[in-house]
């Protein structure tokens, strides 16, 4: 879903959905009720696995993650690309 559209769906202007994405701004509850209504999905299932949202400052990987879901899908798609081909020259 497009963050335009969740932002529909919640009634939330786009660009606070971008910013939630990006870490600039901190949902309140009642934001990330809304959030979950939008996707259909019980907020619970939701809360459940919150630890891996965390941002370790150590761990690149979980960095690396959270830059790419900002990213639109063309992009996530260029550097997965990328990422292969790293891959394969490093065997």
């Amino acid at each position: 879903m497009s963050q335009e559209r969740l932002a529909e769906v919640c009634n939330f202007h786009p660009t606070y959905i971008g910013q939630l994405e990006r870490g600039e701004k901190n949902a309140t509850l009642e934001s990330i009720y809304r959030i979950t209504q939008g996707l259909e999905i019980p907020i619970s299932q939701f809360l459940e696995h919150i630890d891996m949202f965390e941002k370790d400052t150590e761990n690149i990987p979980l960095q690396i993650y959270h830059q790419l879901l900002s990213l639109p899908l063309e992009k996530q798609k260029k550097i997965r690309k990328l990422w292969e081909d790293i891959l394969e020259l490093a065997e």
